[in-house]
Parts: C-alpha cells; structure tokens; sequence
C-alpha cells in the first residue's frame, strides 16, 4: 500500500484546523485500582466524553481546534469549559442548556482488562445540540470537522450531525468518523452495562451504514468496524463498508498496533498498511483510543504519510493507556517525539524525563508580573499580638482583612491576573477560603516554622495533606539550605525535600520552594546559585523559587543556571524579608533584565505596621486596609517603574 500523504491535507488559511462535535461530560475516575466500582470510595475528576477527550488530544499536540458541544448551567459545565479554555480550544459553539445537566460518567478500573464504568447520560446537555451549534459559517471555517458515533444515536442528535456534515461537505471541509461503539448509548446495552464494547444491532448498522458514504475518514476498533460492517467477521464487514464510502478505514488493533486501508480491501489484513503498536504496561485502555484518533488527525491534517501518521497514533494510545485518565492523559509533541526517540520503553508512567515532560508542557496558565501579599507568618503574627496585648484570635480576623486589601488592590490598581497571596492556614484558615477560587496566585506553606532541620506542619505525611488541598494553592516551603553543610547534617534537610518533591508530583500541586541559607556558614553571592544546583541535582524542579535579592550579575547568572537546569522552571520571586519600599525598589532594579524573575512575593514591608496598630486598637479596619493597599500600591508602582526601566520603556 502507498504511504503517501492524506488526501486534501494541505496548507489552509482557515481558522480552525479541526472542530470536533459530539460527547462532552465529567469523568469521575475511582482512584483505587483493583477495586470493584461499587467498593470505590474516592474519585479524580477529568473532561471527559470521547469527542472531548480528541479535542484536547488535537489541541495538545497543536492544531488550532474547536469543540461543538452543550453543557448544563452547572458547576460542572463551567469546569468543561474552563477546562477546554485552558487547554487551548475554541469553546464559541459549547452552548449553555439551562434546561439539562451536563453529562457524567463513573469509571473504575479492575484490571488490565475490565474497566466497569456507568453513563449518567439521560437527557444530558451534550444531546441537546442544536441547529444554531453547528452554524455553517462556524463549520466552514475548519479544515476538518470530526464526529463521534454516539452522536448519531438519537433523532435529534443524528438530524443534527447529518446538518453538520452536510454543511461540512459543501464548503469543502474534511470529514472524520470515530466510531465510538457504545451499545449501551444507543439503547441496546442494559443501563448498567456502560463497559460492554460490542452488541449485535441490525439497526445500529443500518443506521450507521446511512451515514458512512458522508465521511472521507472512518475509525474505529475491530468491534466497531463489525457494528458498522454488520459482520462480525472483520475483513466481510470491512468490505461492506467499502462498499458505501471511499473513506480511508483506519482500524485500531489495541497492543497489535493499527491496519489503514486506503482501496481495496485486500484479502487479508496483513495485506494492508500495518503499523505495530508499542507495548507498553496497562493501567487504563479507556481513552486510548481518543488519544489515537488525536495523533492520527493531527498528522493527517499536517500532511504525513499514512505510516506517519498510524506510528504517531499508535504512540499517543500507548502513552495514555499507561496513564489513569482519558483527556489528562493526553501528550504534548515534546512528550510524543521523547517517546517515539526511545524505542522499548515499556513503562513510560515510570520514566522520570516523560513523567516531568507531561507535568511541565501541558497547558497551565501563565503569569507574568506577579505582585504576592504575603501573610503565611505565623510567629511573627503571634508575636505582635503579644507585644501589644492583643488575644491570639485576633489574628484570624486580621488575616481576613488582609485579603480584602487584595481584593482592593486587583480592583483599584488593575492588577487583574497579576495579584495573589501567599496564606497559612493556622492563623489563616478563613483567610484562605476566602482567597481561593478567585484567580488569583495562591500560596500556602507546609514547613514547620523556624524548623531546621526542615520539618512540615502535621508530621511527615505531607502527601495525605496535600489530598484536601484545591490544586490552585502552590505548596510553599521555606527550607534553610546551605550547599557547604556537612553531609550528615544536610541529609535530613535533602530527605525532606525529596519526600517533598514526590507528593506534589502525585497531587498535582505546583512547588515553589523559598531558599534561605543559614548564617551559621559564609554566605556570599554564589551561595544560593550552589544551593539551587545542589538542589536540582537530587532530581527536584520546582515550578518556583523565593529568593532574596540579588545583583544584577547574580540574576543573570541564575538566568543561566535555570536555562541549564530547568528550562521549564516558572519563575523567581523576590522575597522582601524585612527591607523598606525603597531598598525593594532597588532590588527590583536590579531584577529587571532577568528573564526569570516574575515579579514579587513580599509580606513584612507591606503589612508589619499597618498590623500593629491595628492589633493594639489605634486604628479600625478601613485603616488598616487602606494602609496595607498603600503599601501594596508603593510596590506595585516600584515594580511597574523598574520593569518599565529594564524594558527601555519611559
């Protein structure tokens, strides 16, 4: 068979690359594995929805992509889409149904062949599209337009798509069908039955057979090509299909790999173009082949061969079937090319490079100049109550007035995406529910104050801790680290950091980690540099690193380590310890060329007077607010001047 380019796969000013209509809901994933579903007790929640889960494998691996779709007016529709928003795809056509909820599912996993899962899908949102989802200018602004099969289940659904399709095909759009066989979604599978893959049903092939001649591209699994054939025979059922559409037929093999078929079908499968699958250790077929049809359009539409684009489909299964989600799972192309250069690797959810390559090239938001209020204190707080007599409790109710002053600040000084706070949660408990879910940078610390060596508030489980924090909160942790300790001094330190390191990488929480070397031994300007390699030599890489302030030449010299190191790193901040607005406006200087400083996490500057005088009764708490905004203020512009300075701007 030739391995020639896909057909019509060339250049196109459109917008889009690829729209994907069909299924968009929750997975809840049990997270105990061997557990039967009914004896799971926690769940991850994830994007879910075959149709869904593409789209954020196509995005992912760079195609400018698009979802037509519905969601309830609920917590849940508003998680989709700010999922699909962060994960780069167009979400104009996701519609509100304010009469429907969105769609859910429950999965768990068995075994590495039994996947129990159970559709809550009755009148569900994303089977409530309308005409208006599938607008033809929209359609026919893709080069592609991929549907799934659930999406033409129902009368409505299939009246809709077939529209869809139409519209496609008239304005010149490349049209893709992934089967998507679930027999329970088309009533002929019991309610409970949601894992069972393959059903008989005339009239589901019938239905199918209808559509097949609309599509220049079918997918599907050997049982889904049985349903769509009407035989369970694979090459008869290949052949009927044949029969109704000139479609490339891709078949996906599981383990085996994938066999495309461009004429002919020929009279055995070997016959055709075979592609071998990766073996790989199995934790969640689930979403494979989501991950499949992503790689499979994705190079399709870039012009690759066929042998291209089955090899780079048959790699993305296998990356996510080694993984425990379905649209989470998904790779990037730095993690897909790593994956491809490393032939044999069997265990790609072990490999530390690919397990950092997923973490640090998926999608997040990013942040620029950030300007951080810190009050995660929680000895100083306590002993400023003390010095002036006030009750400890006062302390909470002072912490949540700070967080109004943030609240000000994004407001008045238009620091919107640009704000945030670094909070405790002994003194701050309130303060932090009240500064979460706002959008803003969000701290909280974990280590023991003034502990050294480095210990963490609750003892040395900080992996169950982290469990009930919201993912948004970046774990802090000050740690005082000097590179010329003895080693047995150091060891514990390093031990610490390290079982640090591994329970946000299972948590999914950003670290920042906040490096202050103890005076005990010479400190001068390379010290922090060594500690910071030391450091990245135990194999830990931080989102973030607090720092003091450095010169010019330091910074640049970080600057290159982190270039070296970790060039994935998100950023510095500058730690403001007890310094006057006016030496941190110096240190901002200072920091302005740097390509790694992202801006400020300082707290004393800011809060230490305007506390005062509130805890001892001098002022009220319009004061302190806007005493502490002042400040914030005086920093801010301190920030803006300096950054504007380092920039050349006036």
């Amino acid at each position: 068979m030739s391995e020639a380019a896909g057909p019509g796969t060339g250049p196109d000013d459109r917008r889009f690359d690829v729209i994907v209509l069909g299924r968009l809901g929750v997975d809840l994933y049990a997270e105990q594995l061997g557990a039967p579903l009914e004896h799971a007790t926690t769940f991850a929640k994830y994007l879910g929805g075959s149709s869904a889960n593409i789209a954020v494998g196509c995005a992912r691996l760079g195609l400018r992509t698009a979802m037509i779709s519905r969601v309830g007016d609920d917590h849940m529709g508003r998680f989709l889409v700010e999922t699909l928003t962060t994960e780069g795809c167009d979400v104009s056509h996701v519609s509100l149904d304010r009469e429907r909820l969105t769609a859910l599912v429950l999965l768990g996993i068995k075994d590495r062949d039994s996947f129990p899962h159970l559709f809550y899908r009755e009148n569900c949102a994303d089977m409530a599209i309308e005409e208006r989802d599938v607008a033809e200018d929209f359609v026919a602004s893709a080069r592609a337009l991929v549907i799934t099969g659930t999406h033409f289940s129902t009368e409505r659904t299939h009246r809709i798509s077939t529209l869809a399709l139409d519209r496609a095909r008239r304005n010149g759009v490349r049209t893709v069908l992934d089967v998507d066989y679930r027999p329970v979604l088309w009533g002929v599978a019991g309610p409970g039955a949601g894992a069972q893959r393959f059903v008989a049903s005339d009239r589901v092939t019938a239905h199918l057979q209808e559509i097949l001649p609309r599509f220049d591209l079918v997918v599907g699994t050997e049982d889904e090509f049985h349903i769509a054939g009407g035989s369970e025979d694979l090459l008869a059922s290949l052949r009927r299909v044949r029969t109704l559409t000139p479609a490339v037929l891709v078949v996906k093999l599981g383990a085996r790999g994938c066999a495309i078929v461009e004429g002919p079908v020929p009279e055995r499968l070997e016959d055709a173009l075979t592609l071998p699958g990766y073996p790989v250790k199995v934790m969640n077929l689930l979403g494979a082949g989501d991950a499949f049809a992503a790689g499979l359009v994705t190079r399709w539409l870039g012009g690759a061969s066929w042998a291209e684009a089955g090899r780079a489909a048959n790699a993305c299964g296998a990356l996510v079937v080694s993984r425990h989600a379905c649209s989470a799972s998904m790779p990037t192309p730095v993690e897909l090319d790593y994956f491809l250069g490393h032939p044999g690797l069997d265990r790609p959810d072990l490999d530390p490079h690919l397990r950092r390559l997923h973490r640090v090239t998926t999608p997040r938001r990013q942040w620029k100049d950030l300007h951080v209020f810190a009050f995660d204190h929680r000895t100083q707080f306590f002993e400023l109550a003390r010095e002036v007599g006030a009750p400890e409790e006062r302390i909470r109710s002072l912490k949540l007035l700070l967080v109004s002053a943030v609240v000000e600040a994004e407001r008045t000084l238009g620091l919107e995406g640009q704000v945030g706070a670094l909070i405790d949660d002994a003194y701050g408990d309130d303060a932090l529910l009240a500064a979460t879910g706002r959008g803003w940078w969000l701290g909280r610390p974990v280590e023991l104050a003034g502990s050294m060596p480095l210990a963490f508030e609750g003892g040395r489980s900080i992996g169950s801790r982290l469990v009930s924090w919201p993912r948004e909160q970046v774990v802090k942790c000050l740690v005082r680290f000097h590179p010329d300790e003895p080693a047995e001094d150091r060891l514990e330190q390093e031990t610490q950091l390290l079982a640090l390191s591994d329970a946000v990488q299972q948590s999914g929480h950003e670290l920042l980690l906040e490096v202050v070397p103890p005076r005990k031994w010479p400190v001068d300007a390379d010290t922090v540099l060594r500690a910071l390699r030391r450091i990245y030599n135990l194999g830990i890489h931080p989102e973030w690193w607090k720092l003091a302030p450095m010169s010019r030449e330091t910074w640049q010299r970080l600057d290159a380590l982190l270039a070296e190191r970790d060039p994935f790193c998100r950023g510095v901040v500058i730690l403001g310890l007890k310094a006057s607005v006016e030496q941190l406006a110096v240190a901002f200087r200072d920091a302005a060329g740097a390509r790694t400083c992202r801006g400020f996490v300082v707290g004393r500057t800011i809060w230490q007077a305007p506390a005062r005088a509130w805890l001892a009764g001098e002022i009220d708490d319009g004061a302190l607010v806007s005493r502490v905004l002042a400040n914030l203020a005086a920093l801010a512009r301190a920030w803006r001047d300096a950054r504007g300075a380092g920039q050349g701007k006036p």
